[in-house]
C-alpha cells in the first residue's frame, strides 16, 4: 500500500490551511512539511498496525498482518482454515483456541524471547505451516497454553508435593 498519496494530500491540506494565515504561515508551513512527512507516515502505519490488530480478533483464527516493505505498509492475511471433514476432524487434534477477546484490549507489549537453537527452526516452520508469522503463532501457542494450563503451575510438571497424593475409589 502507497502511503505517498496520503501524505500529499495532507501536504496540500497544510499548504491551503497556511494560504490563509498570510505569507509568513505560508513560509512556516513550508518548512514544516518536511519533517512532517515521517510523523505521518508513522502515525498512519500505527493506524493501519490497530486497524489490522481489530479485523484479526474477528477473523480469529485466521489473522491480517501488517509488514513493511521499504517505506510501505504492506498487508498478509491468512484465512481461517477450513472446516474439516468428519474423517479428518476425528484425526487430528482440534487448534489451539484464540485468544480471549478481552486479552488484547489493553494495547500490545514487547518481549525478548531466547530459544534454543533447535527450536527456532521448528517455530518458523510451524507459523509457515499454519500461514501465520512467527509472532501470531507464538501468541497463539502462549495463549493455549495459559488456558489449558488453568493454574500457577508449570504445564506438563508436577510439584513433588503432588507425588503419591492422588486416590480413587470409596473410602468408608
Amino acid at each position: 500500500m502507497d502511503l505517498t498519496p496520503y501524505v500529499d494530500s495532507l501536504r496540500r491540506e497544510l499548504a491551503v490551511a497556511a494560504a490563509a494565515g498570510g505569507e509568513e504561515a505560508r513560509a512556516l508551513a513550508e518548512r514544516l512539511v518536511s519533517p512532517l512527512e515521517s510523523a505521518t507516515r508513522l502515525a498512519l502505519l500505527e493506524a493501519l498496525s490497530a486497524a489490522a490488530e481489530e479485523i484479526t480478533r474477528e477473523l480469529a483464527p485466521g489473522s491480517v498482518d501488517v509488514r513493511l516493505r521499504g517505506r510501505d505498509p504492506d498487508f498478509v492475511v491468512t484465512p481461517p482454515p477450513s472446516t474439516p471433514s468428519y474423517d479428518e476432524a476425528a484425526t487430528t487434534a482440534p487448534p489451539p483456541p484464540p485468544p480471549p477477546a478481552d486479552a488484547d484490549e489493553g494495547g500490545t507489549s514487547r518481549i525478548t524471547l531466547r530459544v534454543p537453537d533447535h527450536l527456532k527452526p521448528r517455530i518458523e516452520e510451524a507459523a509457515a505451516r499454519e500461514g501465520i508469522s512467527v509472532n501470531s503463532w507464538l501468541v497463539r501457542a502462549v495463549s493455549a497454553a495459559l488456558e489449558q494450563g488453568g493454574g500457577s503451575r508449570r504445564a506438563g510438571r508436577r510439584e513433588s508435593s503432588d507425588i503419591g497424593r492422588r486416590y480413587t475409589g470409596w473410602v468408608r
